[in-house]
């Protein structure tokens, strides 16, 4: 290994020296011995290879977190940074673009009900029959002064803000079907696409004035007009509680037998 006193010499005297040795930033193996002693300064990159360096990786980070973010955003937001976007990203976010705006589309309609709407029998092709692709419609046929009809109708209103992707209307019997008897009201009928799929006819098919909501969402929901979140028929859990009441108050036979004793 050469003394650093001898490195200082030669130079100085230009033995061995090269072009190379007089340029600081040359790249030759004889600098690279000078700046491994701490003879010659560590090579300094031009200010401009620096700058682009620096300004490829602000662009780096930037794609980085564009591309990292553009699921999170909105319509709007996506609008506003497109810009920003480079080539890579632009096919993907177009894409994604049109996947958000069809998401968009279904979620209006799914939700452009949420109430429930009164129609007469002139209403009945539009808004039964043309109700469109993919509509539940659930049609109740009342009249005023019937309690159960009201009661029906009371609850079709929470259903309906419940289930707002289906159609819920209701209409006076006799506006939709003359002559229509009033012994067979209340009526709910379901259709899908324009077709009926079922029908609850008269009083005794939804049990009286103790009808609840649950049970009444239970009943349509048999009818796949509605997908309900119970677990189970409501109206299965009175049934159960009547039969153990009746069981507990009919005197077993032993009884009966310690009685005739």
């Amino acid at each position: 290994m050469l003394p650093v006193q001898c490195l200082e010499r030669d130079q100085c005297q230009g033995k061995g020296s090269t072009k190379a040795s007089t340029d600081p930033n040359a790249d030759t193996e004889w600098n690279d011995i000078l700046r491994k002693k701490g003879i010659l300064p560590s090579k300094e990159k031009p200010k401009e290879q620096e700058e682009a360096v620096e300004e490829q990786e602000q662009q780096r980070l930037q794609q980085k977190s564009v591309v990292k973010t553009y699921e999170d955003m909105t319509l709007e937001e996506l609008e506003e940074n497109e810009d920003e976007f480079n080539e890579e990203d632009e096919q993907a976010i177009k894409m994604y673009r049109q996947q958000r705006i069809a998401e968009w589309k279904a979620t209006q309609i799914k939700n452009k009900f949420g109430e429930i709407l009164e129609i007469s029998g002139q209403d009945y092709v539009q808004e039964v029959t043309k109700a469109g692709k993919g509509i539940w419609v659930i049609l109740h046929l009342y009249k005023q002064g019937i309690p159960l009809c009201t009661l029906i109708n009371q609850h079709l209103s929470g259903l309906a803000r419940k289930f707002p992707d289906v159609k819920f209307i209701k209409a006076i019997s006799t506006t939709c079907i003359p002559n229509y008897p009033d012994r067979n009201l209340p009526t709910i009928f379901t259709y899908f696409e324009g077709d009926i799929k079922a029908q609850f006819v008269g009083p005794l098919v939804f049990g009286g004035m103790n009808l609840t909501r649950d049970e009444l969402e239970w009943k349509i929901s048999e009818s796949g007009a509605i997908k309900t979140d119970l677990e189970e028929n409501p109206r299965k859990q009175i049934q159960d509680q009547l039969i153990s009441s009746v069981r507990s108050s009919v005197p077993t036979r032993r009884d009966s037998d310690s009685e005739d004793d």
